[in-house]
């Protein structure tokens, strides 16, 4: 399996998964052969080359239809997850005004955030769904007490990139149902470790992110068959309402298409050959068997440290295997400084998590963020704790 990821080879032990994961050859190599092959060809024309880029591309879009576990005419590609949301805060704009309320989770991305906090501009309110603090973690009864009539949208994560929570979406999504609203999530870093499933969920619109899940900077959105004619983008005036190409302007980035399809060859040779929902499912059993003991390394490990604040779940229970801590007597970029002198990997700051990091008093220096992929080491783990056992000052007790 490590074999497949070129970088992973040097002795650098990278735990900074969570801004961004390692590409196998798979993804690379399909890539390269497309540029090879055919350049800067676009789609749609009668020449050979021009048919086989649109077949490409149409079996990247049925393919992360089936990642999504939704239908090809359900599923958006895009630049990044920020751009889609916010062509889709557009496309709300025209919907949503003065008396309106969409309510985000405190745990949230900012690109979760901020979108919607632009629709503040024509009189729609933003209301912030309190997280229980110092876990973590959202509660259903806390949601339900804030739905009303005039809530058009809730909006929240799969799974936090900052202290690694995952809230009941489904609960989430059965509540705003029944108030008559939406559900958005962001399922970025959510899909690394455990596999979207929109219909399980019950939303109305997801997004996530190719390159945080072993592919390529691409982003991908669903929406709801039932939603997407009714959504006013920002399109070319010929384009139909009833299709995902709606949301899509200009040429996509389809050598990028290309090794998104190489991934998910890679997932499927991991979850034991040929390409389907259920062969996503395999593997991704296969990727949570293998994170769940690094994952129990890293938080017990960063628990035992007198001089180490964690943040976030103390257990395994209710999390994904990402860490965030500081260290008594040091700020977060010293702290990550220090590591890569010893050639270990991490984040520091906020990483655009700006209402945890607010909710923890953190701001403006944020925290440390060590975060496991399936192809992380315990090795890669104790280097870091031998490390960090090293710095600072016991903590004081919060």
């Amino acid at each position: 399996m490590r074999e497949a990821f070129a970088p992973l080879a040097s002795e650098l032990a990278y735990l900074d998964n969570a801004a961004g994961s390692f590409l196998p050859r798979h993804a690379t190599d399909a890539i390269s052969a497309f540029l090879s092959r055919y350049g800067g060809v676009n789609i749609k024309q009668a020449f050979a080359l021009s048919r086989e880029v649109t077949e490409l591309k149409d079996r990247a879009r049925a393919a992360s239809a089936t990642f999504f576990n939704a239908s090809p005419q359900e599923v958006v590609i895009g630049p990044s997850s920020t751009a889609l949301n916010f062509a889709l805060a557009r496309a709300l704009s025209r919907r949503f005004g003065p008396g309106d309320e969409i309510i985000v989770s405190e745990l949230e991305h900012e690109s979760n955030v901020s979108p919607w906090r632009g629709l503040e501009r024509q009189g729609v309110q933003l209301r912030i769904w309190r997280a229980r603090w110092p876990e973590g973690r959202l509660d259903l009864a806390d949601l339900g007490a804030m739905l009303s009539e005039r809530t058009r949208m809730v909006a929240l994560c799969a799974a936090a990139n900052s202290v690694g929570s995952t809230p009941d979406v489904a609960g989430a999504a059965r509540l705003a149902r029944a108030a008559g609203a939406w559900t958005f999530v962001d399922a970025v870093h959510h899909a690394p470790h455990h596999l979207p499933d929109v219909q399980a969920w019950g939303v109305d619109f997801a997004v996530m992110s190719p390159y945080k899940v072993f592919g390529p900077h691409l982003g991908l959105m669903y929406i709801s068959r039932q939603h997407l004619a009714a959504l006013d983008s920002d399109r070319l005036y010929f384009l139909p309402d009833d299709e995902p190409v709606k949301f899509e302007p200009g040429t996509a980035q389809h050598e990028l298409l290309a090794g998104w399809l190489g991934s998910l060859e890679y997932l499927c040779e991991l979850g034991g050959g040929g390409f389907s929902r259920t062969t996503l499912e395999a593997a991704y059993r296969e990727i949570e068997r293998l994170e769940a003991p690094v994952t129990r390394r890293l938080i017990e490990g960063l628990c035992e440290l007198p001089q180490v604040t964690l943040y976030g779940e103390p257990g395994l229970q209710g999390r994904v295997g990402t860490a965030c801590f500081n260290v008594a007597g040091l700020s977060p970029q010293q702290v990550a400084e220090r590591l890569a002198e010893q050639n270990v990997a991490v984040a520091a700051g906020h990483y655009y998590a700006m209402l945890p990091m607010q909710a923890l008093g953190l701001l403006p220096d944020g925290a440390v963020r060590a975060s496991v992929a399936h192809y992380t080491r315990l090795e890669d783990v104790e280097r870091l704790l031998q490390v960090v056992a090293g710095l600072g000052a016991p903590a004081v007790a919060r």
